[in-house]
């Protein structure tokens, strides 16, 4: 992400989230991909920006504060997705499960050995199909709403190329 990506992933996030109150503002937001460039992206198009992924390193079984920008980098083998969004226009075309399948790829690449998330409005069954298992109890009340659930799963080996066929 580039300096002039800003607005559009400011106004991509508030979008978002401001009907679920979880919007957190250019300063958190920036102050997370801070932490982890490398592992942080933006989706664009022909038409500009359409989405963005946030992941940092973060101890497992723990989660940024909403309301707090980061204040320390931590060393850890959990790479923890912190936040996903496409654009409107651009839902429902694979275009979120192949930001994944290149955090997967950048984790596997950096060597982490667990992803986290915070599943929040409804999206633990998105996860739970990438393979993440819920932890119910492990997200504190605070600054994520109810029905929040804390998920983790190991970062995926390698895909292994299907053998060609032999030829007759």
């Amino acid at each position: 992400m580039g300096e002039g990506d800003w607005d559009a992933v400011v106004a991509l996030e508030s979008d978002a989230y401001t009907g679920l109150g979880l919007s957190e503002g250019r300063t958190a937001l920036r102050s997370r991909a801070d932490a982890s460039p490398d592992t942080c992206f933006l989706l664009e198009t022909a038409d500009g920006p359409a989405g963005y992924l946030l992941a940092l390193p973060y101890p497992a079984g723990r989660y940024p504060d909403l309301e707090r920008p980061e204040e320390t980098g931590f060393r850890s083998g959990n790479l923890h997705l912190h936040d996903i969004v496409i654009a409107p226009a651009y839902r429902r075309q694979g275009l979120g499960r192949r930001l994944v399948a290149h955090l997967d790829r950048t984790a596997r690449s950096q060597g982490y050995e667990r992803m986290s998330l915070v599943a929040v409005g409804g999206s633990e069954r998105f996860w739970s199909a990438r393979g993440f298992t819920a932890h119910p109890d492990a997200v504190a009340s605070g600054s994520y709403p109810a029905g929040a659930v804390y998920m983790s799963r190991t970062v995926p080996a390698a895909a292994v190329p299907s053998p060609l066929p032999e030829a007759s």
